[in-house]
């Protein structure tokens, strides 16, 4: 028997006969390859090694959908698909990489990091920055606008105080992942209850049994860190203040910026849009604030037209760098433009590669149904969906597969055991979208690594409320709290 069969068109291809054992072949390649890859060049293995190790993982699944009569021109369209499929979030990153530019040399990121010195107290700067990231998070619906946003400056504002940037990252993060999760604006909060089949808002209302108490034990942890945290910027901040008081022309005014863009996401506004715009107003607040940093990047002593354009279009697109008087500044006040997000974007294209291979080989479909057969109990079911949001996550390399694929895959097992949808939904949420930022290979994982700044490894242990998300659901789960059944009516 054929192991796929397609549709009259020959578009279609179905996999049919892929054994679990087939399917988990190019996965423990790719683990292998990449524990390998990371021992050797360690923090340098995003670099671009860990691209090609990924490319290297798809042949082996291609390898093995060959053997298994899988075509290669269904395999490529796959991959085509998959990457068609990202289109939007390289779009982004390519406009973060701008506003980044264009905000720094304007003196947006400078003033956040100015005025946040003096109201943030290191004792309470790390709880601070979840509270902070979970209220932006929740108005926006997008934990990668709020890393782009308001968690730079806070990563600025932690450079400058010396606290540590891993730190830093996890909690930006642990209160990003909240408030996607809790948003009715964020996608994966739709996605999830589309998957398993309830609604949005039956949907968010379960969700916080487990993510609440997640949160609330996250900002306990930060607090009790926050007072034995020991730092080196206290003592320093005077001179620091004044380094950028030199450098910059500060002033309120430039937190029009990002309160405008804020404000258009709140309203709305599809998030490529609202970064453009952010970035065209940072670049008019440049000329209108900072013509002196203008021209100099322009290659000119003075503003002028032709100073000002180069200038500005040299803060969107390459590296550009403001000297200060104070070495730790110097390190800060620099973004890489759209070309500083090329080295994310090639990590997104090469797990989009792995991912569609593995998808059209029906490898990922083969490593779900043998999770679901693998557990019986209701328990097990909920540890199966776990393991499978997980599992894609590493291997698929992106949120929405992690979401989408268990969702489809346990939706029909979840009501044979008689529970409602809003079980799986939940934990689809718990264990698929707040996790992905833990995957360096991961879009999540790369995106955030890369606006930020801090390499996931450098951060995973401190994205508290991410990795503690799939625990708590499973206790909730073994000791059956809040498990809701199905009705009678819904049972028919």
């Amino acid at each position: 028997m054929d192991s796929q069969s397609t549709d009259p068109n020959n578009q279609k291809v179905i996999v049919n006969n892929l054994n679990i054992f087939q399917a988990l072949i190019p996965v423990f390649a790719l683990v292998g390859m990449l524990a390998y890859n990371v021992y050797v060049f360690e923090d340098a293995a995003l670099d671009g090694s860990n691209q090609f190790i990924l490319l290297m993982g798809a042949a082996v699944a291609a390898i093995v959908g060959h053997f298994n009569k899988i075509s290669y021109t269904s395999m490529v369209e796959e991959v085509a698909q998959n990457i068609k499929s990202t289109t939007g979030p390289i779009l982004i990153l390519l406009m973060v990489g701008a506003l980044a530019g264009t905000w720094l040399i304007s003196g947006v990121i400078p003033t956040m990091v100015y005025y946040g010195l003096q109201i943030l107290n290191p004792t309470i700067f790390l709880a601070a920055c979840v509270i902070i990231c979970s209220v932006i998070s929740i108005a926006t619906g997008s934990s990668w606008t709020t890393s782009a946003t308001v968690g730079i400056a806070l990563i600025g504002i932690a450079n400058a105080l010396g606290i540590s940037l891993g730190m830093t990252a996890g909690a930006i993060l642990s209160g990003a992942y909240f408030g996607d999760k809790l948003s009715p604006l964020s996608d994966t909060t739709n996605l999830a209850p589309a998957m398993a089949g309830t609604d949005l808002f039956t949907h968010i209302r379960y969700m916080l049994y487990t993510t609440v108490p997640t949160i609330l034990i996250t900002i306990l942890v930060f607090v009790v860190i926050g007072l034995n945290i020991e730092t080196t910027g206290v003592a320093d901040t005077a001179s620091i203040l004044a380094s950028i008081d030199e450098s910059f022309y500060i002033t309120p005014w430039l937190f029009i910026v990002p309160v405008i863009v804020i404000f258009l996401i709140i309203k709305k506004t599809p998030p490529l849009i609202a970064l453009l715009l952010g970035t065209l107003l940072g670049a008019v607040f440049a000329l209108i604030f900072q013509p002196g940093i203008v021209a100099t990047l322009g290659g000119a002593s003075e503003l002028s037209f032709y100073s000002g354009y180069k200038g500005i279009l040299n803060a969107i697109t390459v590296d550009s760098s403001i000297e200060t008087t104070h070495e730790t500044l110097n390190d800060l006040f620099t973004a890489g433009g759209m070309s500083g997000m090329l080295g994310t974007i090639w990590l997104i294209i090469c797990a989009m590669v792995f991912g569609g291979i593995m998808d059209a080989i029906g490898a990922l479909a083969t490593i779900s149904k043998g999770l679901l057969n693998l557990f019986h109990s209701t328990f097990g079911l909920f540890s199966s969906t776990v393991i499978s949001c997980l599992a894609l996550n590493a291997t698929a390399s992106d949120q929405y597969l992690a979401i989408v694929v268990p969702g489809k895959m346990f939706a029909k097992a979840y009501k044979d055991k008689g529970l409602a949808p809003e079980n799986l939904s939940r934990t689809l949420e718990d264990s698929g979208t707040v996790t992905s930022v833990l995957i360096p290979w991961n879009t999540c994982g790369a995106y955030h690594s890369g606006v930020l700044g801090v390499p996931v490894a450098s951060y995973f242990m401190y994205a508290i409320f991410n990795y503690l998300s799939p625990f708590t659901t499973l206790i909730f789960a073994a000791f059956h709290i809040k498990i809701r059944q199905l009705s009678k009516k819904d049972k028919i």
